[in-house]
């Protein structure tokens, strides 16, 4: 039979019924599933469970009309939907219930996530990219509510560019722009600024993508009057709709249990956002949580009995068997004999998933029980070891935790004992750890050969005379080598576009490559983010401009929940090379001067953060991402765009290497790291400090995600035997990760004849002009003296007391 999304009046009979059974099947299977899993959750198998029981029917109508090449950015209730594409069996969700780590056996995000969050394989082994125009796609769910919206936008954003830029290669990526970006979302998110902002950009972007508002009437507890103003989504929406003058969304709202209505409503909803890039929302309304929002509550609690009872009577799988019944298109005993099979089958799945789960633990748990055995009999602490391993035969379903904990806890009734059987325990420890942190803790940024820190650094070239510029035409120059030689790179943000950036780091280079790939933005850096996001995910390089380094937490939930964490949640099947570009540091004033590194080293990891001291510098931080295929947020300093710095021949060539520092100055009495526009600073008190006789060593720190990978740092700190850190960040930001990393992983403790030291900005924002900068952050005097009075401690004699 032909099972292929295709609506009734193109098909015989057969295939419509074989069709309509089909769906059936899958919505019965999904609910099964999901009544089950939360049972497993209440027995303690697993710890959360969260399901897409009441959504079946419109997730069935969105597969039908959704196509090879075509992406999702969904939520944690769209299992019917992944079930329907062939892309989650019974068994994968168990798996992800359970939280298995074989990403063979759970190949959502191998444990990593719970259950409910989908995801496709983008990437081959080598990291290089699959042909997504042959598959169909789900880019990585995050819990967070509407967190999936921006990047929505990005995914049809994509579409716009493959089907309007010339020069492409799109093979693996996109069939003329052809392909829709579909988003799903609860009716309570819609609440959030996410969705709000993304709507907003979809309709001034005209980008071909189609959300639909699964809408229940709740959020959690919340009835939707405390959600929505006047109570309905697509009535406060209905500004967004399209009419003959003006460009914008079509709006459909269609019952969530009338099955040839949602039919219908997808293909069209499709063919308009296919062929006229024109964005959709569908708003599907009637629906019901038979189960209620998840396993940590019971919806008993909130929802009167007359709205109980209507839940009961129009769930969508209840009024789609009926339909099915009344069209004569099955007899009630067929569908009884369906109903009792796929019960048995999700069984099945559940029981064999759980054997699956358990057997490698159980194996383990074996060899370890005969390792204690064998331990206590040669220790004098027997009893004591004999009681670990009753402990541990008692567990029937153990998992990782029961065997670290139990072997690591033994081996403290072994402390001084020397024998065979205890070293092998230790052995079995060692390698039961090694063996499964990785599990839990890889992939937080590539580890592929092609990594950025990787690449090779390649130092800037200047000609015998070389011409001296403003920084920021270094910047310039080196972005347009970089678009000439990279089709696929955009940049886009704030003024970007038209005059340049508003430092004219991109002064003229719209008018060059036109104003799809050199674009101007709304003020909305959530969506500038999520559109980066996006387009990265299928196949571009794009560069996110936020203006100002102050206004980036306007987009900090997408960067840390969304980007940053976008390859250790996939397990390393999907990646999103974006560049975020961004300015700041000293300036004058709260809100343009801004340091908040602390913040951002802690909540993006699995980024990079690059704070480049000039412009030729960062011009080679962007020459080496575009080599390498991971995120990264580089932030220039705000007022070294005018500072003059001489012209590399070699522009779009040169790479600043990532993850190692660069010594400025040599000293052999004090070692200074600093980054960014502190450097100035440091190195002209390091020039008054030797007017004294203090020989001070600059280091600049160049890459703060990752810090000195190789560790050179110290070896400055052998040599000098003190360490000042010096950052425009507030005290315990940034400096006191750098100390952390310089004294305990370095191990620069042991060299230390003075206590490290750090010298930051004060606790508050910066003050407004000249003078709120001096006595807001690090000065010149600041460093001067902070440094003489380490080297008077040592030497008072020769260094008496300043004041």
């Amino acid at each position: 039979m032909d099972l292929s999304p295709k609506i009734s009046t193109d098909i015989s009979f057969d295939d419509f019924r074989a069709q309509i059974l089909h769906d059936y099947e899958i919505a019965v299977l999904s609910r099964e599933c999901s009544l089950m899993g939360r049972k497993e959750v209440l027995t303690g198998k697993a710890k959360f469970g969260i399901f897409s029981d009441g959504k079946e029917l419109p997730q069935l109508a969105m597969a039908r009309s959704f196509k090879n090449g075509d992406f999702r950015s969904g939520y944690y209730r769209d299992q019917t939907f992944m079930m329907a594409l062939g892309l989650l069996t019974p068994k994968q969700l168990f798996h992800g219930l359970y939280a298995t780590t074989d990403i063979e056996k759970e190949p959502m995000s191998a444990g990593r996530q719970m259950v409910g969050h989908y995801m496709t394989n983008s990437i081959n082994e080598d990291g290089s990219w699959r042909n997504l125009t042959q598959q169909k796609n789900s880019s990585a769910d995050i819990s967070c509510t509407a967190g999936q919206m921006p990047r929505l936008l990005g995914l049809a954003q994509a579409s716009k560019m493959y089907r309007n830029l010339k020069n492409l290669d799109s093979e693996k990526f996109s069939n003329n722009g052809n392909e829709v970006a579909w988003g799903t979302i609860g009716n309570a998110s819609t609440s959030e600024g996410m969705f709000l902002e993304t709507v907003n950009a979809g309709g001034v972007l005209q980008v071909p993508m189609v959300i639909s508002i699964w809408d229940d009437d709740y959020g959690i507890s919340v009835p939707a009057k405390y959600h929505a103003t006047k109570e309905d989504i697509s009535k406060m929406l209905s500004g967004f709709q399209r009419d003959e003058d003006q460009k914008g969304y079509e709006l459909i709202k269609v019952k969530g249990w009338d099955y040839t209505a949602l039919m219908h409503a997808y293909e069209n909803a499709a063919d308009i956002a296919r062929e006229e890039h024109v964005p959709v929302i569908i708003h599907v309304v009637e629906l019901t949580q038979p189960q209620g929002h998840s396993t940590s509550g019971s919806h008993e609690r909130y929802k009167s009995e007359k709205r109980l009872e209507w839940e009961k009577d129009n769930d969508c799988n209840k009024r789609f068997r009926e339909w099915v019944l009344e069209t004569g298109i099955a007899e009630d005993s067929e569908l009884l004999e369906l109903e009792k099979s796929i019960k048995k089958k999700v069984r099945i799945a559940k029981k064999e998933a759980w054997a699956e789960y358990l057997e490698p633990h159980k194996r383990m748990k074996k060899t370890l029980i005969q390792l204690l055995e064998n331990a206590a009999q040669k220790s004098p602490n027997k009893n004591f070891i004999n009681k670990i391993k009753n402990d541990l035969i008692a567990v029937e379903e153990p998992i990782k935790k029961d065997l670290a904990h139990n072997s690591r806890k033994a081996l403290r009734y072994m402390l001084g004992e020397n024998t065979t059987e205890k070293e092998a325990l230790v052995s079995w420890v060692n390698r039961f750890l090694e063996d499964t942190q990785p599990k839990y803790s890889s992939l937080l940024y590539s580890e592929l050969p092609t990594r950025a820190t990787k690449i090779p650094e390649i130092r800037p070239q200047y000609d015998t005379s070389p011409k001296t510029v403003d920084g920021r035409v270094v910047l310039r120059d080196n972005f347009d080598k970089l678009f000439e030689k990279y089709p696929e790179a955009i940049v886009f943000g704030e003024d970007s576009g038209k005059i340049g950036d508003v430092n004219q780091g991109l002064e003229g280079l719209q008018k060059k490559y036109g104003v799809l790939r050199v674009a101007d933005t709304g003020i909305r850096e959530t969506t500038i983010i999520g559109q980066g996001i996006g387009m990265a995910l299928r196949g571009l390089r794009p560069i996110a401009e936020i203006q100002y380094l102050d206004y980036i937490f306007y987009a900090m939930a997408t960067l840390t929940d969304d980007l940053a964490s976008l390859l250790y949640r996939t397990y390393g099947k999907q990646k999103a090379p974006l560049i975020v570009r961004t300015r700041g540091h000293r300036l004058e004033g709260i809100w343009h001067s801004g340091s908040p590194m602390g913040g951002l080293i802690h909540v993006l990891r699995g980024m990079y953060i690059l704070a480049p001291r000039n412009m030729t510098q960062a011009a080679g931080f962007y020459n080496t991402l575009m080599k390498s295929d991971e995120p990264a947020l580089i932030i220039e300093s705000l007022n070294g765009y005018r500072l003059k710095e001489s012209m590399p021949n070699n522009l779009g060539d040169f790479c600043t290497p990532i993850g190692k520092i660069e010594t400025l100055r040599k000293g052999k009495d004090i070692t200074i790291l600093s980054y960014g526009s502190t450097l100035r600073i440091v190195e002209q008190a390091a020039r008054e400090l030797s007017e004294v006789g203090i020989d001070a060593e600059v280091i600049d720190a160049q890459t703060l995600l990752p810090f000195d990978i190789n560790g050179d740092t110290v070896k400055s700190v052998q040599k000098t035997n003190r360490l000042l850190v010096v950052d425009e960040d507030v005290p315990g930001g940034c400096s006191a990760y750098l100390v952390q990393e310089i004294i305990e992983r370095q191990g620069a403790y042991g060299y230390l004849d003075s206590a490290p030291q750090t010298l930051t900005a004060k606790a508050h924002r910066p003050a407004y002009g000249t003078d709120g900068d001096y006595f807001s952050k690090p000065n010149t005097e600041d460093v001067f003296e902070k440094v003489y009075e380490i080297i008077h401690e040592v030497n008072p004699d020769d260094y008496p007391k300043l004041r």
